[in-house]
């Protein structure tokens, strides 16, 4: 099965060869793999202080005393090789040998990954809770990471589930907004797949896409980890390609600089024009890994750098490449936090960029796009950096609608419960939707944010556990949805956002009515579906019913949109995924 999820890219990879070889870069790497082939796994998690609960997950992976591998060598020579070998290993990470882990003497491997174990969201009473808050959340670092853990044979810890980044990895075959609207909405419900008492409710916005050579003018900070535990192949290597690759992309309106850090800061290259793509790539070919991390230090200089040359109506944006294993400094989640939460004042955005396995932390990788006005991406081949650098350009550096805000108010006349699936992190109170002090979540153009409810109607034998009411449970509010003005609306969509240089936000809304029903949903939903389906399975969910491998292919296959390939690798990671646990 990896062999077909390998040749399923191979000629989106094809596509990606010259620029990739532009980035190859001069240095030599000489690196001994030896994979296990008969492994005592130990899984120990560990509780930390944190305010919010994180998994620390330590893996000692004891190796066979088998044969090791033989001994490769990666040079600027066989870069050509290099590349066209790793377009049927789908990228650099995607077959278990490519991936560097650090040995230690006793030949024990340690993995010290950091993740954000969320419980997930629970059913609720409409009578006593119709109203369902949440920021908007464009980030997909989640699913290339379980990809990565699938194919690697690494395997998936909940804690990198996050079924809202699954769901919004994919495109959508939504209309596009009107002229002089800034979304376009979708609505609609079907049945539920997995639970023959509920339906499900889709709902989504999307705003239009752009050509990033159309787009204002940019000024972009490469904020690159330089520190020790970037050594391996599928880290600083991996951004350096990559980021060549975005730099090809630029033009003479826009300006680039570069800092990196590892026990201190340093400004590489400042101020450069984007059409300079020898210096630009030259700078970034040259950086070499080690010392420890100070990212804190590399945050506050590249900020002071992208406001030193800050463009007003422009694009202005770090972009923060790293492990997340900050060692040095401002360490802590919470210290991170408020550190970007000032930073991001200054009116600049922040891409976050996750590389690496066995050290990585991405726990605090999210907490700095989520605060810091920005979005997260995890890229594990130069397959991935061409969808979220090249591809996904313009929904990822250029923003066009801050804290974007989502509120659905179910009618109680015709639902009785609901359960959103996923955004866990991004569920906010009530009151919070129209406090414009309260962060939502960062849309660029031609983004689209997917959110699915399991909701249950009132003429359902499923029970929601309520309470009685003494001031909602009467006859003039009974009169009112029952029989009034609004027995066809299932349910109403609030949107608040701001303009990206704005501070008052505005408002939307839509009604999703009963026609809005069909039994088996569209392509959209259904596709949606079958990635929560996966994702629920992945978690071991409480709440997923029925949901086995023939459920989620089938809902998949059943998606008339062929010539997506991320899509026809997602049903091949889904059918490698239930042949590993058989």
């Amino acid at each position: 099965m990896k062999k077909n999820i390998k040749k399923t890219m191979a000629a989106i990879l094809a596509a990606t060869m010259t620029m990739s070889m532009s980035a190859c870069g001069n240095n030599t790497l000489m690196q001994s793999l030896t994979e296990p082939t008969s492994e005592a796994v130990i899984e120990v998690e560990k509780d930390t202080e944190s305010p919010t609960e994180e998994s620390v997950t330590e893996y000692a992976v004891v190796e066979s005393t088998e044969a090791p591998s033989p001994e490769y060598e990666y040079s600027e020579g066989a870069c050509e090789e290099y590349i066209q070998d790793n377009s049927m290993n789908y990228g650099l990470s995607t077959a278990k040998g490519d991936v560097m882990i650090p040995e230690v003497e006793d030949d024990t491997v340690f993995y010290t990954n950091e993740y954000n174990d969320l419980a997930e969201n629970t059913w609720q009473a409409v009578k006593t809770a119709p109203l369902s808050t949440f920021a908007a959340d464009v980030d997909t670092a989640a699913y290339s990471q379980i990809r990565n853990g699938i194919i690697s044979g690494y395997g998936v810890d909940p804690g990198q589930v996050r079924i809202e980044e699954m769901i919004n990895y994919f495109n959508y075959d939504y209309e596009t907004p009107k002229k002089g609207d800034k979304f376009a909405v979708h609505t609609e419900f079907a049945e539920c797949p997995w639970n023959k008492d509920t339906q499900l409710a889709l709902v989504s916005l999307n705003t239009e896409k752009i050509d990033f050579s159309e787009a204002p003018e940019s000024n972009i900070v490469f904020l690159i980890d330089t520190s020790g535990s970037m050594f391996d192949e599928n880290k600083l290597p991996l951004v350096q390609k990559s980021m060549c690759m975005l730099a090809e992309n630029l033009t003479e309106k826009d300006r680039v600089s570069i800092v990196t850090y590892a026990g201190s800061d340093e400004v590489v290259l400042e101020g450069a024009s984007g059409d300079d793509y020898y210096e630009i790539c030259s700078k970034i070919e040259e950086l070499e890994a080690h010392g420890s991390t100070n990212g804190a230090a590399g945050i506050e200089t590249a900020y002071e750098i992208a406001e030193k040359y800050y463009i007003k109506g422009g694009n202005n944006r770090v972009i923060l490449a790293t492990d997340g294993d900050l060692n040095v400094g401002v360490t802590s989640e919470t210290e991170l936090e408020k550190l970007i939460t000032e930073k991001k004042e200054s009116g600049v955005f922040l891409s976050v960029i996750g590389v690496g396995y066995g050290n990585y932390k991405d726990n605090k990788l999210e907490t700095l796009a989520d605060k810091g006005n920005g979005n997260y991406s995890y890229i594990d081949s130069i397959f991935e950096a061409k969808k979220a650098l090249v591809t996904d350009l313009g929904a990822n550096m250029l923003t066009v609608a801050k804290d974007v805000k989502l509120q659905v108010e179910f009618n109680p006349a015709l639902v009785k419960g609901y359960r959103l699936i996923g955004y866990e992190n991004r569920t906010m109170a009530a009151e919070d939707f129209n406090n414009d002090k309260k962060d939502g979540g960062e849309m660029g153009a031609g983004h689209s944010v997917t959110a699915i409810y399991e909701i249950v109607r009132t003429d359902s034998d499923m029970d929601i556990p309520s309470v009685d009411m003494k001031y909602t449970d009467n006859e003039e509010e009974n009169e009112i949805y029952g029989e009034g003005k609004y027995n066809d609306e299932l349910f109403t969509l609030r949107v608040r956002f701001k303009e990206p240089d704005a501070d008052k936000s505005e408002l939307l809304d839509f009604v999703c009515s009963t026609d809005n029903y069909s039994k088996a949903g569209s392509d959209n939903l259904r596709w949606a579906a079958a990635v929560a389906a996966f994702g629920m399975q992945l978690k071991d969910s409480e709440y997923m019913g029925t949901t086995n491998e023939r459920l989620i292919l089938t809902l998949a296959e059943s998606v008339k949109d062929s010539d997506d390939d991320y899509k026809k690798e997602f049903i091949e990671l889904v059918e490698e995924y239930y042949d590993q646990i058989g």
